[in-house]
Formats: C-alpha cells, sequence, structure tokens
C-alpha cells in the first residue's frame, strides 16, 4: 500500500505535521519565562503560544474582546481569576476563555505553563486618512 492510498483526492492537500512536543519544551530552562513557542506556519488560520509563567508569576486582568481562547495547562500549577472567583488549574485542566470575559491568571509556585489557541487575528492594515 503507497502512502495515498486510502486518501482519495488528497495528492495537493496540505499535510498534517507533529510540531513539537509540549512536555520537552515545558521542561527546557526552567528559568526562563515568556513564550517558548509559538505556531508560525504560513497560511494559517489559528494562532497558538506555548507560554510559561515563572512562580508566582501573572498575566493582569484584562477581557479579550474579539476572540474566545483556549487555554491547556501541560505543567505546572495556578490560578485562573475570574468574575466568578477563583479556580485553580493544574496539568491537564482546559479552560475556555470567551471572548469579552474578564480574566487573569497566576503562576503557583512552581510556575505555569499552558498552551493558548485562538482564531488567528488579522493583519494590520494601513488605510488611507478619511476625507473630509
Amino acid at each position: 500500500m503507497t502512502d495515498q492510498e486510502g486518501f482519495p483526492g488528497a495528492a495537493d492537500a496540505p499535510v498534517p505535521r507533529i510540531l513539537g512536543n509540549t512536555e520537552s519544551l515545558a521542561a527546557t530552562d526552567p528559568g526562563s519565562a515568556g513564550a517558548l513557542w509559538r505556531l508560525a506556519e504560513p497560511g494559517r488560520q489559528l494562532d497558538a503560544n506555548l507560554i510559561r509563567l515563572p512562580p508566582r508569576g501573572s498575566i493582569d486582568t484584562h477581557a479579550e474582546p474579539d476572540l474566545d481562547v483556549l487555554l491547556l495547562v501541560v505543567a505546572g500549577d495556578g490560578t485562573l481569576g475570574a468574575t466568578d472567583g477563583p479556580h485553580p488549574v493544574e496539568p491537564g485542566s482546559l479552560v475556555w476563555l470567551p471572548h469579552g470575559s474578564v480574566r487573569n491568571v497566576t503562576a503557583g509556585e512552581s510556575g505555569l505553563t499552558y498552551v493558548t489557541v485562538h482564531r488567528r487575528r488579522p493583519g494590520m492594515q494601513i488605510q488611507g486618512r478619511p476625507r473630509p
């Protein structure tokens, strides 16, 4: 059986790819913080990031007005703050952050590493000044 048998019409279709391993990415340099990985493939419809917060680090209270975000905790622990109170998160916690929701994130004593996924934002466009 050839690789394409069983996938009729797929000759010109994009091919799924394994991009990495969140467990091994999260294990790199425990002292690092911020985005450890970003989805950067051209033509994508999604954005995704692997984020590490240092112990007791936080993301300030904010709302994302336009995009729903899916958050998956891969290492460490922490708290998701929301208008209905604090929610503990740990590896395996899968959180939906609906657009417009007000939230913050605080890492626990061992830090917090999580993946976020959301629809890709459209690129910025330069527009001319409106005419009077």
